[in-house]
């Protein structure tokens, strides 16, 4: 188990390296690792804004139902009061 990263093991990790490094050369691998890590920074950060999103919008129900709630009794109570 040690070594393996998913399905893929040292060998196969190895060799998707070399073949990056015959098709891009040394030249540009650094930048193409630094635009896959940059694309995965944004990947991440969107799919975390669209989570906190979802939790945002259930929140935003709560405070709604509470207002609501509170608007339905204070007519309530209005409406209980003598003129």
């Amino acid at each position: 188990m040690f070594g393996m990263i998913g399905p893929l093991g040292i060998w196969e990790i190895a060799l998707i390296l070399i073949i990056a490094l015959i098709v891009f050369g040394p030249g540009k691998l650094p930048e193409v690792g630094k635009a896959v890590g940059k694309g995965l920074r944004e990947f991440k950060s969107a799919a975390n804004s669209i989570t906190s999103d979802d939790g945002d919008k259930d929140k935003d129900k709560v405070t709604i139902q509470a207002k609501e709630e509170k608007e339905i009794k204070e007519t309530k109570e209005n409406q209980d009061k003598p003129s």
